[in-house]
C-alpha cells in the first residue's frame, strides 16, 4: 500500500491540472486577443506616419532638385537642359532601383523554405532556379546553405 499514496497524489495533481487547463488557455487567448488589438492599432499608426514621412520626403526631394536646377541655370545652363539633366539622373536611379527590386523579389516567396516543406515526386528535378533540389539536413537552411551542394558521404 506504500505505492498507492504517491499514485493518488499524482492522480490528484493531474486532475487539478485538467481543471485549471481551460482557465489557462482562456487567459492565453485573451492575452493574444488584447495584444493583436494593440498591434493592429500600432500598425495603423505606423502606416499613417509612414505616409506622412514619405510625403515630406518627396516634398524635400522635389525642393532639392529645384535648387539643383536653379544652380545649373545660374551657372549658365538653359532651363530645359537643366531639367533634362535632372530627369535623366532620376530615370537612371529609378531603373537601377527597379532592377534591384526584381532581383530581390524571388526571395520574398521564401523559396528554400517552400522547397523543404512541399514534397516533390522527384527531388532530382530542377527547382525554380534551374538547379536540382538540395536536401542537406546537416546544416541550417540559410540562403547560402541552400545553394551549396550536399557534402559527399
Amino acid at each position: 500500500m506504500a505505492n498507492a499514496a504517491p499514485s493518488a497524489g499524482l492522480w490528484a495533481t493531474a486532475q487539478a491540472l485538467l481543471r485549471e487547463l481551460p482557465a489557462l488557455l482562456s487567459d492565453r487567448v485573451e492575452l493574444l486577443t488584447l495584444e493583436l488589438e494593440r498591434a493592429g492599432r500600432a500598425l495603423a499608426q505606423i502606416v499613417v506616419l509612414l505616409l506622412v514621412a514619405v510625403l515630406l520626403a518627396v516634398t524635400a526631394w522635389l525642393a532639392l532638385w529645384g535648387v539643383v536646377v536653379g544652380g545649373l541655370m545660374a551657372a549658365g545652363l538653359h532651363w530645359a537642359a537643366a531639367l533634362l539633366a535632372v530627369l535623366l539622373l532620376n530615370a537612371v536611379v529609378a531603373v537601377w532601383a527597379v532592377a534591384r527590386l526584381r532581383k530581390l523579389l524571388p526571395h520574398v516567396g521564401l523559396p528554400a523554405t517552400r522547397r523543404h516543406l512541399v514534397p516533390r515526386a522527384n527531388p532530382a528535378l530542377p527547382t525554380e532556379t534551374g538547379a536540382p533540389a538540395v536536401h542537406d539536413h546537416n546544416h541550417a537552411s540559410t540562403p547560402d546553405a541552400v545553394a551549396r551542394p550536399a557534402p559527399a558521404t
